[in-house]
């Protein structure tokens, strides 16, 4: 019985600390209605482009952004991976597709993209370097008024 209470507790503790990025912008549209949050949609290139690998390293696998995120964001990563062994599946790369059609049309990366549960975009930014985890919040949150 110890032994459950035990891996119970050290699941729920990973679960309260696991990052939140929605599997679908379906979810992540559904998910920011419900709750009445933002959404960051975040452009990214997770195995091709170095600064989208350092702000997702130094930032948003952070303690202090995942714990914040959880709370006040619904994010949702729109990846594009070069390597064959990274590809997306067809429909969620179509879905990807789409977004940088409307949101990135210019191709910069990573592009940090901040909008309302409607799909307004509220701002956009993307890496900055040095930067701490609590100082890229304060950035996001320029945005929400």
């Amino acid at each position: 019985m110890k032994k459950l209470i035990y891996i119970l507790l050290f699941a729920s503790c990973g679960m309260l600390q696991a990052q939140q990025w929605q599997d679908s912008f379906d979810d992540a549209l559904t998910k920011a209605a419900g709750e009445d949050k933002p959404i960051v949609l975040v452009f990214s290139g997770s195995d091709w482009c170095a600064p989208c690998i350092r702000l997702k390293r130094h930032v948003f696998d952070s303690d202090a952004f995942k714990e914040y995120a959880l709370e006040h964001y619904v994010m949702y990563d729109a990846d594009f991976p070069r390597k064959k062994k990274n590809q997306l599946p067809e429909e969620k790369l179509n879905v990807n597709k789409s977004l940088a059609e409307k949101y990135n049309p210019k191709g910069y990366f990573p592009l940090v993209v901040v909008m309302d549960k409607d799909q307004n975009v509220l701002g956009t930014t993307g890496f900055v370097a040095r930067t701490s985890p609590e100082k890229y919040i304060k950035t996001l949150n320029k945005f929400l008024k």
